[in-house]
């Protein structure tokens, strides 16, 4: 069975061009989100299709951004729909899974987004140990500074409750108890 599947990221857009385009690639189903942003993770019609594909079935969308938050999101749900036996089209771009050169194109994507990944991870290494090298501080700033905690101290060890004290700082209490156990 052939399976469509649209989204609108707005309540005020239209989703009839996908619509129609899934209609005229002979979508038997048409499941249809409407104010769904691509970003989000909760998206009931997705989930819905995904329930309900069986295998031997067709996932079709009018194009690939319609589908995946990011590329390799789009990876993620092709590859478990290739493990299923579902295929996947997309119109505007003319991928189709059901073919060998379209299951060729979709590996050189997935490898191509593993490569990416690889660089990203690479670079952001060698720019935080640059930055180290440097002097700078990596991550986030902390919530007391050094004077801060030695103050908390002497106002702890004089007998002032660390709630109390923690709230004087506008600091959790969490926050102090690890500033002054450091």
């Amino acid at each position: 069975m052939k399976r469509g599947y649209a989204r609108v990221s707005t309540n005020e857009q239209n989703p009839d061009l996908q619509v129609n385009a899934l209609r005229e690639a002979g979508c038997e189903a048409l499941y249809v989100e409407q104010g769904v942003s691509g970003s989000t993770t909760q998206r009931p019609e997705l989930d819905r299709l995904l329930d309900d594909l069986e295998d031997g079935d067709t996932l079709i969308v009018w194009k690939l951004d319609r589908l995946g938050r990011s590329l390799q999101h789009l990876l993620g749900v092709v590859s478990g729909l290739r493990s299923r036996s579902v295929d996947f089209r997309s119109l505007t771009e003319a991928l189709d899974t059901s073919t060998p050169g379209g299951r060729v194109l979709f590996s050189i994507m997935g490898a191509s987004s593993e490569f990416e990944r690889d660089l990203i991870v690479e670079r952001t290494v060698a720019g935080i140990r640059a930055a180290k090298a440097r002097g700078v501080t990596v991550g986030r700033p902390r919530s007391m500074s050094h004077e801060q905690v030695q103050h908390a101290k002497t106002l702890v060890e004089g007998g002032e409750p660390k709630r109390k004290v923690a709230r004087l700082f506008k600091v959790s209490a969490a926050t102090l108890y690890r500033a002054l156990a450091a």
